[in-house]
């Protein structure tokens, strides 16, 4: 973090500050923003992150705790530091256009300069031969009977939405999306089965530009039978400057597309435009015979069709991610039941013991490809890093008197989980029982909110903190993010957040989390975490002739009930409890058996009120 100044050697005319996004950030944080200067090196990073990046970050940066109050944004920051005429430098590929375009209206009022750096990007400068070699291990196809419908049925239906759009061709960019729209699966992002590629979809034809060492003769069948032709990876803006030389009508997701996609296309329209007005008019007819479309070409810029198609799951997607989460649980009791017992011997475990003694239960299972995420295995004071991930250096040796959160998840080949548990192997304090207990109430309130359609997730996050309120307390994060179907742990366009921003309705099929908590920095930390998915409810009345909605549950495990305080629990809160652990008794016990059945018979008894 030392190595600032040598930036200038690299590219002169860039005078003051470069500016990188989250996705190069990974030996700090997942989600983050990092602008260095010439004497200064400041990260961002929302609430989830400020312990981790407190303990990580060295001193040559400055920690800025983003949404705190007096805190100014990064392109705020910018204008304070930077002297008039400076130049800000950014890699294109790894910004949104709109994240771009934002950013560079900011910084031009205090007259900066935004300048894209297409063929140059410094940090792979200074990374040089250490940089890890490019994924390449094969791509998979998804098998139909997990996927539900088939590629040909996808891309028919996305392209009957251009047509409606005045659109000629889409750019898919985002990689689920890509994964999902051609039934294909990958292993180029840790835990998450999607391949580097991108996907542009015509009326009448289909192109994946991906890297064609990872594409086996199954793949290429499977694309071959569904109309899509592959290209090289890297040659994604040659093809849209052709594609706006014949005058397509490009529909771009500019808050998904990056901004050298979408400046490639603008550019080469404003040539188009100006060579056809030279000349007069063109040969290409190929985009001009429609009597809906405008003569030359033009953006559609809106959100990705994909993006809420691929949230709505269908009956085999849903039928899927109900087996993988019941294999799931069943990995999980194994976990605990091994894990109690060697408490009980008093046995010396790390937090990354743990995480390695799950990942072995979990690989058991039919089905296993890999963890959903790293595995948030934290242990008194480490469980209050809301996205804490244990090194085998410095990690903790679990204490059997503080209280263990543990967050994890599996991909399946049939589906994606996340769950969060949160226990005390010895006697909880009163104030930790009684934090506990409110998390669980707003963990029920929003498993049982009845909402009318349309309804945006963010109207539902109050649910969840409702109780915290009460006693003036709060948690830094969202409530609930949207899964995929054997997909990224992490998918939208839905979420349950105090943001406001994402205006989203919840919809019938689509998959969110459930997951309220309470962190005490320095002292420990509480999260409940299942997954729902949003289904029609039944209601006696339907006002305004719409439909109601509510939540089935997919996430089927034990709660431990020595954290409840039973006194701060109304009699519909114990019926709820009690009625979900009878629900996983029927639904796990049968795929277990030994120790690990007689562990979830004892977890999931009834409670009653003495």
């Amino acid at each position: 973090m030392k190595r600032l100044l040598p930036f200038d050697s690299f590219l002169p005319s860039l005078e003051l500050v470069l500016m990188l996004i989250s996705s190069l950030l990974r030996m700090l944080i997942s989600a983050g923003t990092a602008i260095v200067t010439k004497d200064k090196a400041a990260l961002w990073t929302d609430g989830r992150y400020f312990l981790q990046a407190e303990k990580q970050l060295n001193s040559s940066w400055k920690l800025m705790r983003a949404g705190n109050f007096g805190v100014p944004q990064a392109s705020e920051w910018l204008t304070d530091v930077l002297a008039p005429g400076g130049r800000v430098g950014i890699d294109p590929f790894l910004f949104s256009y709109d994240a771009a375009e934002e950013l560079k209206e900011v910084i031009s009022k205090k007259n900066l300069e935004l300048v894209y750096l297409y063929d140059l990007n410094l940090v792979d400068e200074i990374w040089k031969e250490s940089r890890p070699k490019p994924p390449n291990k094969p791509i998979r196809v998804h098998d139909l009977k997990y996927a539900g419908i088939d590629v040909v049925s996808k891309l028919s239906s996305l392209r009957a939405e251009l047509v409606a759009a005045g659109s000629s061709a889409i750019v898919i960019s985002m990689l689920d999306e890509v994964a999902w729209l051609l039934n294909l699966r990958g292993s180029d992002v840790p835990h998450s089965p999607v391949m580097y590629a991108y996907l542009i979809v015509e009326i009448d034809a289909a192109k994946l530009f991906v890297d064609d060492s990872k594409v086996t003769s199954e793949v290429m069948y499977h694309l071959k039978k569904a109309g899509v032709e592959l290209r090289p990876y890297d040659s994604i803006l040659s093809e849209i400057r052709r594609l706006a030389a014949e005058g397509a009508h490009l529909w771009l997701d500019t808050s998904s597309v990056n901004a050298a996609i979408v400046e490639t296309y603008k550019a080469a329209c404003d040539k188009y435009l100006m060579n056809r007005g030279s000349r007069g008019k063109t040969k290409n007819k190929q985009y001009f015979e429609s009597d809906s479309l405008p003569v030359g070409p033009s953006g559609v810029y809106m959100q990705s069709p994909v993006s809420l198609a691929k949230a709505l799951k269908n009956p085999s997607e849903l039928e899927g991610m109900q087996n993988s989460h019941l294999r799931d649980a069943a990995a999980l009791a194994q976990f605990w039941c091994w894990l109690e017992e060697e408490i009980h011997k008093n046995m010396k475990l790390t937090e990354v013991d743990l995480a390695d003694k799950l990942l072995e239960f979990r690989s058991k299972q039919d089905g296993f490809l890999d963890t959903s995420f790293d595995t948030i295995s934290g242990s008194g004071a480490n469980g209050a890093i809301i996205h804490y991930t244990p090194e085998a250096e410095s990690c903790s040796v679990v204490d059997p008197n503080k209280l263990f959160l543990l967050d994890s998840g599996a991909q399946y080949v049939d589906g994606t989980t996340d769950i969060t548990r949160t226990v005390h192997f010895g006697e909880p304090t009163a104030r930790e029982k009684e934090c506990f207990t409110c998390v669980l109430k707003g963990h029920i309130a929003l498993d049982e909110a009845v909402f009318p359609e349309n309804t945006p997730g963010f109207v539902l996050d109050a649910f969840a903190r409702s109780a915290l309120w009460k006693i003036g307390l709060d948690y830094r994060h969202g409530t609930g993010h949207g899964v995929g179907a054997a997909l990224n742990v992490h998918e939208g366009p839905q979420s349950i957040s105090f943001r406001y921003g994402n205006v989203t309705p919840l919809q019938k099929g689509m998959i969110v989390s459930n997951e309220p908590g309470y962190y005490e920095d320095h002292a420990f930390g509480i999260r409940i975490e299942n997954l729902l998915c949003v289904q029609e409810i039944n209601t006696p009345n339907r006002y305004g002739g719409i439909e109601y909605l509510g939540f089935e549950k997919l996430t089927f495990f034990p709660i431990q009930t020595k954290l409840v305080d039973l006194s701060l629990l109304s009699i519909e809160e114990m019926e709820w409890l009690n009625s979900y652990h009878s629900q996983v008794w029927e639904k796990v016990s049968p795929l277990l058996e030994g120790s690990a059945r007689q562990w979830l018979w004892k977890n999931t008894r009834p409670i009653t009120k003495q």
